[in-house]
Parts: C-alpha cells; sequence; structure tokens
C-alpha cells in the first residue's frame, strides 16, 4: 500500500489534497526511523500505540484504516484501497476546486 500512497502524493502534490497518517508503532524515535525505512514523507501524528487516543477516538480497530474526507471535513469513504482510494480522492479534488 505505501507505494501507491507515495505515487499520489506525489502526483497530487499540487492539488487541493493531502494525506496524513496517524502511526500507531510507538514513541516518536520508534516512528521516524520506520518512516525513513519505508520512505513515508507525508505528514503523520504520533498515536503511540494501536489503542491510542486517535485510534480509540475514530474507532479504528484494524490497521491501515482510510478515512477520505472533504474539502469541509466530511467523512465521505471509509475504506478504499487502490483505485477505488484514487477514484474518491479525483473527486474530492474536482469537487473542491468546483467549490471554489
Amino acid at each position: 500500500m505505501i507505494p501507491h500512497e507515495r505515487e499520489l502524493v506525489e502526483r497530487l502534490k499540487n492539488e487541493p489534497f493531502a494525506l496524513l497518517g496517524i502511526n500507531s508503532d510507538g514513541d516518536a524515535e520508534t516512528v521516524k526511523k520506520i518512516l525513513e525505512k519505508e520512505k513515508i514523507a507525508w505528514r503523520q501524528a504520533i498515536d503511540g500505540s494501536t489503542s491510542g487516543p486517535l485510534a480509540t477516538k475514530w474507532g479504528v480497530n484494524g490497521w491501515p484504516t482510510i478515512y477520505v474526507l472533504d474539502a469541509k471535513g466530511v467523512i465521505r469513504h471509509k475504506g478504499p484501497r487502490g483505485k477505488e482510494l484514487e477514484e474518491a480522492v479525483v473527486k474530492l479534488i474536482a469537487e473542491a476546486k468546483a467549490a471554489k
């Protein structure tokens, strides 16, 4: 999944799009090593563990869990992957541009 996310972030870098990872793999130093190893350059919030406050608040119980939010912050999709994820993002980018 990470290679697809990396490509998506690069391709959409000039669009109204942001990818945010909520990382539950441990403390900041551990996460930093993982990000370097996997070449993950998008923003990350560190949740500490799978029972961290963000995962708990959002009801996450499987990893990865993907939420796609629109320009207003409304969850529009939960769980898309691959082509389905990309199509959802492209559609929401078009909506955001049209609303300007």
